[in-house]
């Protein structure tokens, strides 16, 4: 009896750490583009992300959309591979087999504008 009880407990607790944080997110719902465009956009022209293509200071252009990605270099699973496109068209690479979901998650985090046509 006591085993259940501990059990139901623990999986109240656990239910909670799912369900609480979703309930403080203005959006839920919103995906990667979505979230996107409600941020104040600015515009780079594709000249002006390439000069973003070192390790300290690494750019990416994926679907028209920059991606200030310097503090996720060094965590990247795939090593320098972040550095093969730094400062230009990453889209390929970035929607390749070897990326989890997770990274559609985590891509808005590092938005800073649009590509200028």
């Amino acid at each position: 009896m006591d085993v259940m009880i501990v059990t139901l407990l623990l999986g109240f607790l656990l239910a909670l750490f799912i369900v609480i944080p979703r309930l403080f997110q203005s959006d839920p719902g919103k995906n990667v583009q979505s979230d996107s465009k409600s941020k104040a956009s600015k515009m780079y022209a594709k000249a002006e992300v390439s000069l973003h293509n070192k390790r300290t200071d690494c750019w990416i252009i994926i679907k028209d959309k920059v991606y200030d990605v310097t503090p996720y270099v060094e965590e990247h699973p795939g090593g320098d591979a972040i550095l093969a496109h730094a400062g230009d068209d990453s889209t390929d690479g970035f929607f390749g087999p070897q990326h989890a979901t997770r990274v559609f998650d985590m891509i808005d985090d590092f938005y800073i504008g649009d590509l200028a046509k």
